[in-house]
């Protein structure tokens, strides 16, 4: 027998969406008592899960596609028009590899390198200063790391331009008016400029290692056997970057985890422990609000414990509700690297950037570069430097999508060692 899936009754609820944030899906699971409901956002029906059995399903290729989940106005800013987040089947899958051809171990690596580099230079530089703001200089860091590795020029009065620009597009997700005003204008100059870079290396004006993004992408051929046009090489370049870039965010988050639990933050510092430093990092990525959910679109009409999933329907991928399910973590709203100690990992119920397999499926194919940074980063935090943080304001809206720290975390008093 089907059942039926518990709606939410109104016309429309996305005001409260845009005023609840991370906590919309899991406030509505929470009150029906039920991974699966449904809800109406920008005029259509809609349908929310969470949890490790619904992200299961979700990122079945058979069941949901990308295409035309996206709302034009996340392509106009964020993810850029017909880049491999709205693609699907074997067009996916090979625009996919693209992605990974860039990942192999002395790639990884050499990024590893290029991100210490930078990090010692800021320390530095950080010392004659009053005061730093992290987010914007963790930013600015992973941003020269991107570009320098992924072989895109960078010019040293451009640096602040570019970041920005990055961070704009990042921050203009769940935003209006001005935020999206930001982010659809921060995406437009960004891809004239990598329109250019394209263009230098296909003519050989500009010619970057061949093993660079740079290079890989303006090179690589679909598979009808063509060159990506352009403007679409440029969105997949971009796709590289402004990433590395989100990583600031993920940084930022770290810095306060290390100010809110310094029993955690001694234990950092006093050990030479890499497989705490990735359980902390690990618990960053759960713990924190990072990415609120992600939408795709039914294939084909379908049963899933019972209940009838449409075509064409919009269905909303829960991933902050997923992090902090209470039938997948004990005490989720408890900071506890621990949890992850002995945890063998799972592709469905730890979901910070998509659940399934990096190779064939929608989960991030960054994700290895955002750990590698992240634990890189956390270790320069620790143990190559000593700050302090002054009285500062450090709450964070949950209904701000993305959001971030209200002072974006200030340090003073820095000393590199």
């Amino acid at each position: 027998m089907r059942r039926q899936i518990p709606a939410e009754k109104g016309l429309d609820h996305t005001l409260d969406l845009l005023s609840q944030g991370f906590h919309f899906i899991p406030n509505r699971r929470e009150r029906f008592q039920s991974n699966i409901f449904q809800t109406r956002l920008m005029g259509k029906k809609a349908i929310c899960l969470s949890g490790k059995e619904a992200a299961r399903v979700f990122y079945d290729n058979r069941f949901f596609k990308r295409q035309g989940a996206s709302p034009n106005r996340v392509k106009k800013t964020l993810f850029g028009q017909n880049g491999v987040q709205g693609m699907d089947g074997e067009d996916h899958k090979h625009r996919k590899r693209m992605f990974l051809s860039l990942m192999t171990p002395d790639r990884l690596q050499e990024l590893q390198i290029i991100t210490q580099r930078l990090w010692k230079q800021k320390a530095k530089e950080w010392e004659n200063a009053d005061h730093v703001v992290l987010l914007k200089e963790a930013e600015e860091i992973m941003c020269r790391a991107a570009c320098e590795w992924a072989g895109v020029p960078l010019l040293e009065d451009e640096v602040k331009q570019h970041t920005t620009e990055f961070s704009r597009m990042i921050d203009a997700f769940g935003g209006t008016g001005s935020r999206y005003k930001k982010g659809k204008k921060a995406r437009q100059h960004s891809e004239k400029w990598i329109q250019q870079v394209i263009k230098q290396v296909r003519s050989g004006e500009r010619q970057p290692p061949p093993y660079t993004a740079a290079y890989i992408i303006a090179m690589h051929t679909e598979r009808n056997g063509r060159k990506m046009d352009t403007a679409t090489a440029a969105v997949e370049l971009i796709n590289v970057l402004r990433p590395i870039v989100a990583i600031g965010r993920f940084i930022m988050f770290g810095a306060l985890a290390l100010h809110e639990y310094p029993a955690v933050e001694e234990t950092l510092r006093t050990t030479d422990n890499e497989k705490y430093t990735r359980m902390f990092v690990q618990e960053l990525r759960r713990y924190y609000p990072f990415a609120p959910f992600i939408g795709a679109v039914v294939r084909k009409d379908f049963l899933w414990n019972e209940y009838r999933l449409k075509k064409g329907t919009l269905v909303i991928m829960d991933i902050y509700g997923t992090n902090h399910h209470p039938e997948l973590w004990k005490e989720p709203e408890v900071f506890r690297p621990e949890r992850f100690r002995d945890w063998e990992g799972h592709p469905f119920s730890f979901i910070p950037q998509g659940g399934g397999d990096h190779y064939t499926g929608h989960r991030c194919a960054g994700e290895w570069i955002t750990i590698m940074l992240m634990k890189t980063s956390i270790e320069f935090l620790t143990g190559h430097m000593t700050y302090q943080v002054p009285a500062q304001d450090l709450c964070y809206d949950m209904a701000r999508m993305p959001t971030l720290l209200n002072s974006g975390f200030i340090i003073e008093n820095v000393k590199a060692r």
